[in-house]
């Protein structure tokens, strides 16, 4: 087997059995083994079943990246750069588009929950549903099992704000009692009583967040939300939901 195949751990692990650990710096063999990595990751190309998420991104609502980072977050200050491409089986698509949304809060202060599979991610005050503060969730019907691969989400993305408990669940029990999967938790306090997360917060843009559900198979996708560093309601301007039918 070729060395450089192995796994980065594992060639480190044969460097020390030898006794090469002791004849050269740490940092050297370190960085033969994960450069080696490197170039064998790079000529692995998606195959012929994949292709890139068929995403129809809006424009930006703000421009640069944020220059101060709000108080107690734990998001990385934005690259400015385009997100990598996303792939996943070829034929997937937006399955939430048009498809009912119901709320913890039913009656929101504006905007209709509709609203938010209409297709519409422009960064418009007319395109954005606000719902009250505390911890609040939206919940899309897909109407059949899917198996899901990608989830985006738009709160609201005019302005440079971290949204807090931000969970992404998904069930094929419309009430979340039973079969319930979460795909992505940022409170890390679990301050919103659904499990301690372990993913990282994240400032809003006009790309949305990408979640990896792993064709996961489930009919419902249930957002979670607790306000955000400018103020404590929640917003939703759309969310996304790209899949094939299970069999």
């Amino acid at each position: 087997m070729n060395q450089n195949s192995l796994p980065f751990r594992q060639r480190l692990a044969q460097f020390v059995s030898l006794g090469v650990l002791s004849a050269l710096p740490l940092f050297a063999i370190v960085t033969d083994c994960r450069a080696a990595d490197a170039a064998l990751g790079s000529s692995q190309k998606p195959t012929s079943d994949l292709a890139p998420l068929p995403l129809n991104l809006p424009p930006a609502g703000y421009e640069g990246t944020p220059k101060d980072m709000p108080p107690d977050t734990t998001a990385e200050k934005p690259t400015g750069k385009p997100r990598p491409a996303f792939y996943a089986p070829k034929g997937v698509q937006n399955v939430a588009l048009g498809r009912p949304v119901t709320s913890s809060d039913p009656n929101p202060i504006s905007g209709d929950l509709k609203q938010i599979t209409d297709g519409k991610k422009h960064a418009f005050d007319e395109n954005v549903v606000t719902l009250r503060r505390r911890t609040q969730w939206v919940q899309v019907d897909l109407q059949e099992e899917h198996n899901l691969y990608a989830i985006l989400v738009w709160h609201e993305h005019k302005t440079p704000v971290v949204y807090r408990d931000v969970i992404v669940q998904v069930s094929d029990d419309p009430e979340f009692k039973n079969d319930v999967r979460t795909l992505f938790n940022n409170d890390q306090d679990n301050s919103s009583g659904l499990g301690t997360g372990t993913d990282r917060e994240y400032f809003e843009n006009h790309e949305g967040k990408l979640i990896d559900a792993k064709g996961t198979k489930a009919r419902y996708v249930r957002c979670y939300s607790k306000g955000n560093t400018d103020h404590a309601l929640n917003s939703y301007t759309e969310i996304e939901v790209y899949a094939l039918p299970a069999r």
